[in-house]
């Protein structure tokens, strides 16, 4: 598998795939036909709270809240995500990410995230997130954004 196919998802792009949003439909026909999707460990974290937000929101019930968070770690652990590590180091390229790019509203998360995604030398992200994405195109990443 070249570089090629392997793309980043970002959490506001993956929760499409677990919860019936604007742009899931469009979000599970592309995803089923890239190489390897990868998230982060941020990305368990982030799903987590996302879940708990919506049940607290009575968005969701909590047998629904822990379903879905078990079809993620299930997706995980089959590999049909692949999980990469944030080590310490990529705080600190947040923290000059979000020097790099003053202009933007660069969440903490968000720089996080893109310290990884560089890190590892991935070309491709998919996400949801405005911001994310127009940082990403300047760091001259192919972004694919879903709304």
């Amino acid at each position: 598998m070249s570089d090629e196919d392997i793309i980043y998802v970002d959490t506001s792009a993956l929760a499409k795939w677990y919860l019936n949003e604007e742009g899931s439909e469009e979000f599970t026909q592309y995803i089923q036909g890239i190489g390897t999707a990868v998230i982060s460990s941020l990305t368990k974290t982030e799903m987590r709270s996302l879940l708990a937000r919506l049940r607290r929101m009575s968005e969701i019930d909590a047998e629904t809240e822990s379903v879905l968070f078990a079809a993620f770690l299930d997706d995980i652990a089959n590999g049909y995500v692949q999980l990469y590590k944030v080590e310490d180091e990529r705080f600190g390229e947040a923290i000059n990410l979000i020097s790099l790019y003053p202009g933007h509203a660069l969440r903490t998360l968000d720089a996080l995230h893109l310290a990884v995604l560089r890190h590892f030398g991935i070309n491709k992200l998919v996400t949801a997130d405005r911001v994310m994405a127009s940082v990403a195109v300047d760091m001259a990443i192919n972004v694919k954004k879903f709304n």
